[in-house]
C-alpha cells in the first residue's frame, strides 16, 4: 500500500522585501521589453510567456510604471498555490494577508482566467476570490474600481497578482487627439527600440498620423520618463509612499538635445493633432509637423537618422491592391532623398514591403498591432541614388 502523498504547502503570504514583478508585453515583443528592463537596471529580467519577470520591491514597481516605455502593465505577484476545486480556492484565498496589499476603504475588482485546470469557470473563480477579500478585509468590490486583482489558474496552479498600473500604460497622460488606426505609444516605443533607436539620431515619420513615433522619439532624446504626467493604481495601495514617489520622479532630469524630430501627413487634421499632442508632451520645441504627402517628404538638414513609418495596409483598408502605388512612391522618395538614413516600415504584408524596392533585411515579427499580425522591415543606411542605379 503506497503512502498518502502530502498536500503541497501553502506558501508564506507575508510581504517580502523582494518579490516577482511581471511586466506585460505586447505579444512578440517579450525579448525587446526584456532588453529595455535590463538597460534600465532592473534585477533579473527574464522572458516568460506574455511578458518579462523582474525582481524587486515596491520602489521597483513604481519605477517600472514610470520609466519603462514598452510595458503595457506592471503586475505584482502576491500569492501562488495549487487548487483543484472552488472550495479549496476559497479557503486558500482567505489565507492571503490582503490587508498588507489592499486598503479596507478602497474598492477593488477581480478578474480571473482558467486554462488546463479542474477549475474551469473563470466567473466562479473570480467570485470566490472576491468573497474571500470581502470576508478577510472588509473592502467592497466595484466593477469600475481602480484596483484590479488578477487571478490566473493554469495547470491547477492559481497565481494572484495586483495590477499596479490601472489604465494601460500606453496612455501616457498627454496624448488626447488620435486619428484612425492609431499606433499605441508602448508599441511605438518597442518598434523604436527594435530599430536600435537610443535618442542620439533624428527621426522622421512621413505618414505620422497623430505623431506617436515622432513624439516618442523626442521624449527618448530628452530623457523624459514615459509616465511622468499620469497617475497609477499603486497610489491607492497601503504600500505607497508619496514622498519617496516624488523623489523618484524628480530624480530624472531632462537632458539637452540639438536633434529635431519630424512628421508629415497628407491629412491636415492629423498635423494639427500631432502639434497639439507634442505641446502637451512638452516636446514642441524639438518637433516639426508638415502637411504634405509622401512624395513631398524631404530629408531635413543635418546628420541622417531613422525614417520609421506605419503605412496603411490591406487589413485596414480592405483592398491591398490599391496600396502598391503608395508603397512604390514611398520607396522612390526615400531612395531619392534620404541617402544615409535607415528605414523601418511596419506592414502586415511582405509583398507591400517589397513594392518599395528598398533593401530590407530579414523582417522582425510577427507582432500584434490592433489585432493584426505585422512585421518590421528594416534597411541599413540607404546609399546615394547613383549607387543604387
Amino acid at each position: 500500500m503506497s503512502a498518502m502523498r502530502p498536500a503541497p504547502p501553502v506558501p508564506d503570504q507575508s510581504v517580502p522585501d523582494q518579490f516577482e514583478i511581471f511586466l506585460v508585453a505586447n505579444p512578440g515583443f517579450e525579448a525587446t521589453l526584456c532588453a529595455e528592463a535590463r538597460a534600465k537596471g532592473f534585477a533579473m529580467p527574464a522572458v516568460v510567456p506574455g511578458g518579462v519577470t523582474i525582481a524587486g520591491g515596491w520602489p521597483e514597481v513604481w519605477r517600472a510604471n514610470l520609466q519603462l516605455r514598452g510595458v503595457s502593465r506592471v503586475l505584482v505577484r502576491i500569492a501562488a498555490f495549487p487548487v483543484f476545486h472552488l472550495a479549496q480556492l476559497d479557503k486558500r484565498a482567505r489565507k492571503v494577508e490582503w490587508g498588507k496589499f489592499l486598503k479596507k476603504d478602497e474598492p477593488f475588482q477581480v478578474e480571473a482566467s482558467c486554462r488546463h485546470s479542474k477549475i474551469y469557470h473563470s466567473g466562479a473563480a473570480a467570485e470566490r476570490i472576491r468573497k474571500a477579500i470581502e470576508a478577510s478585509l472588509g473592502a467592497q468590490p466595484s466593477a469600475d474600481a481602480a484596483i484590479s486583482i488578477k487571478a490566473r489558474i493554469e495547470d491547477d496552479l492559481c497565481t494572484i497578482s495586483i495590477d499596479t498600473s490601472g489604465e494601460s500604460l500606453h496612455k501616457r497622460g498627454h496624448k488626447e487627439a488620435v486619428n484612425k488606426a492609431p499606433m499605441r505609444e508602448t508599441l511605438a516605443a518597442l518598434f523604436l527600440q527594435q530599430c536600435g533607436y537610443d535618442g542620439t539620431e533624428p527621426v522622421l515619420d512621413p505618414m505620422c498620423g497623430s505623431g506617436t513615433f515622432v513624439i516618442e522619439a523626442a521624449e527618448i532624446a530628452l530623457g523624459l520618463d514615459s509616465g511622468r504626467t499620469r497617475s497609477f493604481a499603486f497610489e491607492k495601495l497601503p504600500s505607497f509612499d508619496p514622498v519617496a514617489w516624488e523623489k523618484l520622479k524628480a530624480a530624472t532630469a531632462p537632458v539637452a538635445t540639438d536633434l529635431k524630430f519630424h512628421g508629415c501627413d497628407r491629412d491636415a487634421g492629423a498635423i494639427e493633432m500631432s502639434r497639439a499632442n507634442a505641446a502637451r508632451a512638452g516636446v514642441e520645441g524639438i518637433t516639426t509637423f508638415r502637411h504634405c504627402g509622401v512624395t513631398a517628404a524631404t530629408a531635413p538638414r543635418g546628420k541622417p537618422g531613422l525614417v520609421i513609418v506605419n503605412p496603411p495596409y490591406g487589413a485596414r483598408l480592405g483592398d491591398k491592391k490599391r496600396l502598391y502605388g503608395l508603397y512604390r512612391s514611398l520607396g522612390d522618395t526615400l531612395r531619392a532623398r534620404f541617402a544615409g538614413w535607415r528605414v523601418a516600415v511596419i506592414t502586415s504584408d511582405a509583398t507591400l514591403a517589397r513594392a518599395t524596392n528598398l533593401p530590407f533585411g530579414e523582417p522582425f515579427g510577427p507582432v500584434s498591432h490592433g489585432g493584426t499580425r505585422v512585421h518590421l522591415f528594416q534597411t541599413g543606411p540607404l546609399p546615394p541614388t547613383s549607387a543604387m542605379a
